[in-house]
C-alpha cells in the first residue's frame, strides 16, 4: 500500500464509488448477514449522489507509482436522510438545524482488500470535524452489523435496533450516535 490521500469525492468518482459499495456490500457483511440479506441490502444501501453535491462525501486513495486507487469511501449530512443511496425509499433533503438536530454519517465503505489500515478512521474523523465545524454538537447513523464494533471503537452507542425493510428480506440496522 501507498500514501493515502483524502478528498472530496467528484461526480466523475462515481462509477469507482459505485463499484467500490457494491464488492464492500457483498465481502464485508459475510458472517453477519445471511446471502438473502446481504442481497437485499442493495435496495436499502447504495450511494447518494446528494452527499457529492454537498461537498460532504470523501474519497481514499492509495497513492503508489503515480497510480490511484480508491480504497474507501464516506461522509456525512446535513439533510435529514439517515441511509440509503439514490433508488432508496424514505429519502429527503430536508436541512437539519445544527441547534436541535443530529448530523448524520453516511455511506461509509471500505475495500475489502484494505481494511484495518485507518481508512474507516480517516473518513469518519473527516466527517466529525467538518459537522462540528457546522455547528453540530451530535451524530447519528444507520450502522451494518459488520459496521457496528468498528463505530463502538470510535465512541459511538448503539441507540436503536431495527430492520431496513426496502428488500425482499429485513435486514438488521442500528442506529448509532455520538457527542462530538
Amino acid at each position: 500500500m501507498g500514501d493515502l490521500k483524502l478528498s472530496l469525492a467528484k461526480p466523475t468518482d462515481i462509477d469507482a464509488i459505485s463499484a467500490l459499495m457494491r464488492r464492500a456490500i457483498r465481502e464485508l457483511q459475510r458472517g453477519y448477514l445471511t446471502e438473502a440479506q446481504i442481497e437485499a441490502s442493495f435496495a436499502g444501501m447504495g450511494l447518494d449522489t446528494q452527499l457529492i453535491h454537498d461537498q460532504t462525501y470523501f474519497a481514499v486513495w492509495d497513492v503508489e507509482g503515480g497510480r490511484e486507487t480508491l480504497v474507501g469511501c464516506g461522509g456525512w449530512s446535513r439533510r435529514a436522510t439517515l441511509y440509503g443511496g439514490n433508488h432508496s425509499a424514505g429519502r429527503s433533503a430536508v436541512l437539519l438545524d445544527p441547534t436541535k438536530d443530529r448530523a448524520r454519517i453516511r455511506a461509509m465503505y471500505t475495500h475489502p482488500d484494505h481494511t484495518k489500515r485507518g481508512i474507516g478512521r480517516m473518513i469518519l474523523k473527516a466527517g466529525e470535524n467538518a459537522a462540528k465545524d457546522e455547528g453540530f454538537s451530535a451524530l447519528e447513523m444507520a450502522a451494518t452489523m459488520a459496521g457496528v464494533p468498528f463505530y463502538k471503537r470510535c465512541g459511538y452507542t448503539v441507540e436503536s435496533e431495527w430492520e431496513d425493510t426496502n428488500g425482499s428480506v429485513p435486514v438488521p440496522l442500528c442506529t448509532m450516535v455520538k457527542w462530538i
